[in-house]
């Protein structure tokens, strides 16, 4: 079996007169934590964008489990085992836990409308199934005492948890996690590490994650890829990424030119 998981192929896309992304490549194996950063602008959101098909490459090529997948479409993509969250929140603030992650279900339904208007037979068997998978997850997640809340009501590290969760009830082969700690205090960002780790060590689920925060990057990812003007600069270990002269010299511009 071929160790790759995931291969992007030279993916390029522009906006006009604009290259956002030119001629990226990279492979996330099985079972491994891979990581997309760079500074602002780098193209890492137009690149993850580009895998989850929210946006058509210009150019260029994305395999998944050893089959060409670029252009299908986005909604297709949880059947065939890739599970997404996003940098802002997208959940049902007004159902509870439980009926956001039993949305997460809907890709494994099978039931048909006669089926499941009568909720006999095959369509009761399945809705105890999809429940049995939506509490074996709000258990791994450590949610039980907030499962039938409104998920407007709860804190935003929670919220994210529950969009996790959701992610996780698609039963993902992959998961893409976009900015997963993004606007969370130190303990709720310790929480998410841990839950990630747990993720590919539990459930052996890779990770794909475009991520800021330097901190959780370097203590968990087994790889690295840094992006920089929409251009590939530097792959490796945190270790190797650390040491990286291209790396770090892309890094202190960014940050001189914030300060400026």
């Amino acid at each position: 079996m071929n160790d790759d998981l995931l291969r992007v192929e030279t993916l390029s896309k522009r906006f006009g007169g604009v290259e956002a992304v030119a001629g990226v490549s990279f492979h996330v194996k099985r079972g491994e934590i891979y990581s997309l950063i760079g500074p602002n602008g780098a193209g890492k959101t137009t690149t993850f964008n580009m895998i989850s098909s929210v946006v058509k490459p210009s150019s260029g090529t994305v395999h998944f489990d050893g089959h060409d997948i670029t252009g299908v479409p986005a909604h297709r993509l949880a059947a065939i085992g890739i599970g997404r969250t996003f940098q802002n929140l997208a959940v049902f603030k007004h159902a509870s836990v439980v009926d956001n992650l039993l949305v997460g279900r809907h890709c494994h339904m099978a039931t048909n409308v006669l089926d499941a208007s009568w909720f006999f037979g095959r369509a009761r068997r399945e809705e105890m199934e999809h429940r049995r998978k939506v509490e074996e997850i709000i258990d791994f997640l450590e949610i039980e005492e907030v499962r039938n809340m409104p998920v407007g009501t709860l804190s935003y590290g929670l919220q994210k948890r529950v969009e996790l969760g959701r992610a996780l009830a698609t039963q993902p082969k992959l998961l893409l996690l976009d900015e997963m700690v993004s606007g969370m205090n130190s303990e709720e960002t310790e929480d998410i590490a841990r839950f990630v780790l747990d993720i590919r060590d539990e459930l052996g689920i890779s990770v794909l994650m475009v991520e800021h925060d330097m901190g959780i990057v370097m203590d968990i990812s087994d790889r690295i890829c840094v992006l920089n003007f929409g251009r590939k600069i530097g792959e490796g270990t945190p270790a190797e990424i650390s040491a990286n002269p291209a790396v770090i010299d892309a890094y202190l511009g960014s940050k001189t030119k914030e300060a400026a």
